[in-house]
């Protein structure tokens, strides 16, 4: 497992950029989109800069679980990024002008440290787990963004 797994699609919110940022950026919010992660929280005194800590709980039907990611880019109205485990996954919400709205595009990278750990994790189990969590991001994500969507244009 040398090469990053990835995935990623777009949609176009009508608002501008800098909106579409503050809305993502502020992971206690995370459960009004995600259809995987309920509620996420800052370490204490943390916010959305780089370098911040958050923890999210993500529940499907057959298990529950929380995961820690860091902040790894905060560009106001242009990005914002995390890296869970750290250094499992990568998920980054992008902005761009477009059309007199944004185009949002969530992009998912499962690092090759992260399918290592799923090696070690489930065994011979390994291989089914990862194309669960590839099914997953490729179900998720349009979901994710629509839902993104429609919170931001419903203000």
């Amino acid at each position: 497992m040398t090469e990053s797994l990835t995935f990623a699609d777009s949609i176009h919110i009508d608002a501008d950029p800098m909106t579409v940022y503050r809305t993502v950026a502020d992971v206690t919010r995370t459960g009004k989109w995600s259809p995987i992660c309920r509620e996420c929280w800052w370490d204490e005194g943390d916010g959305p800069r780089v370098g911040a800590w958050f923890t999210g709980r993500n529940v499907t039907p057959d298990r529950e679980w929380q995961t820690r990611s860091r902040v790894v880019v905060a560009d106001e109205g242009r990005a914002f990024g995390w890296n869970v485990g750290p250094g499992r996954v990568n998920w980054t919400y992008s902005m761009q002008d477009a059309d007199g709205g944004t185009l949002l595009t969530e992009s998912w990278e499962f690092l090759p440290e992260g399918q290592e750990f799923f090696a070690e994790k489930y065994g011979a189990r390994a291989s089914e787990e990862i194309a669960a969590r590839t099914a997953s991001a490729q179900t998720g994500i349009p979901e994710t963004l629509a839902a993104v969507k429609q919170v931001v244009e419903a203000r």
